[in-house]
């Protein structure tokens, strides 16, 4: 594996769950792994568990990091090749990849979308630059179409928790007040269509996500007919993707409830976090036993040290 930004990344998926199975069983097992390596974390946007939970993964390999909020510290990077620096942008991403990459071994990045230009977010220029002119392995800690990260620590989630072999996983749409990325949800349909669950996606009209994620997947605008009998219901906001960017609906009513989780067949909740309580969940069901959020969010640093480690072995 020479980068992890997708699930196409991923060359050996035997490796990847042997090497998930030895980071859950001891997480310190490999603890000079990293000895003598670096890695920077390169943020432009807010984040809890991302940071966090990479910054873990790293201790428990001996993998020192660093973590730069560029927007904070740094100098506005351009991003497009060819362009005439006249303007607020000081630094072009040509050098400021390379110098970053003379520096350290690793390189993760977090850049939401913008939602204001469909074409230019779906392009991930920001990650792609990166992969082009660092020399070294990129992760992508969240593009503006993708969250791998997320979306391994998704599936290790259900393969531990799930009661039969293929179990029906529920992705559906929630209401929030503000508009949010595609990333999430892209990310994990990409990769539950690796397996053989039964994957069914719901949300209002409107919010079909692109056809790249969501070929083949049974799809519906009722939540309850999605509900029924599922397994895990995993529950998450995102903003149009025809309308680009736009919010579309405001009210409840596909706020996940109790009542609605008694249609299905005593089904954990799944959510990435962080989660607006009462607006996209009501408190019954994000504090009641099914919630997997915790558990969820601890296997954040299971992913991360899976990656790193898949990563450094490929030198």
């Amino acid at each position: 594996m020479k980068h992890y930004t997708s699930v196409n990344d991923i060359e050996d998926w035997p490796k990847l769950w042997r090497t998930v199975a030895k980071v859950k069983e001891n997480p310190q097992g490999r603890k000079t792994l990293g000895q003598g390596k670096a890695m920077c974390l390169i943020f432009l946007n807010s984040s809890l568990r991302t940071r966090l939970s990479t910054q873990r993964a790293a201790m428990n390999i001996g993998l020192d990091t660093v973590v730069f909020d560029i927007n904070q510290g740094g100098w506005q990077l351009e991003m497009v090749d060819g362009t005439v620096m006249n303007g607020s942008k000081a630094e072009h991403v040509k050098e400021a990849a390379a110098v970053v990459g003379s520096y350290y071994n690793l390189i993760g990045i977090r850049a939401f979308a913008q939602l204001q230009d469909r074409e230019e977010d779906y392009q991930e220029t920001i990650i792609q630059q990166f992969k082009k002119y660092a020399g070294v392995p990129v992760i992508s800690l969240e593009s503006s179409v993708r969250h791998p990260l997320q979306s391994l620590t998704d599936l290790i989630t259900i393969e531990e928790y799930k009661k039969k072999e293929k179990p029906k996983v529920v992705l559906s749409w929630a209401p929030h007040p503000r508009a949010l990325p595609q990333a999430v949800a892209n990310s994990f349909l990409e990769w539950m269509r690796t397996t053989d669950y039964e994957l069914v996606i719901t949300h209002p009209e409107g919010y079909e996500l692109s056809g790249d994620f969501t070929q083949g997947v049974t799809s519906t605008n009722d939540q309850n007919e999605a509900l029924q009998n599922a397994d895990f219901v995993y529950v998450k906001n995102w903003s149009s993707y025809a309308n680009y960017g736009q919010v579309l609906r405001t009210d409840n009513e596909w706020m996940l409830t109790w009542d609605k989780m008694q249609l299905t067949n005593s089904a954990y909740f799944m959510h990435c976090l962080p989660v607006r309580r009462n607006v996209v969940v009501s408190d019954a069901v994000i504090d009641s036993p099914q919630s997997l959020v915790i558990p969820q969010a601890a296997h954040r640093v299971t992913a991360a040290q899976t990656v790193l480690e898949l990563l450094l072995e490929n030198g």
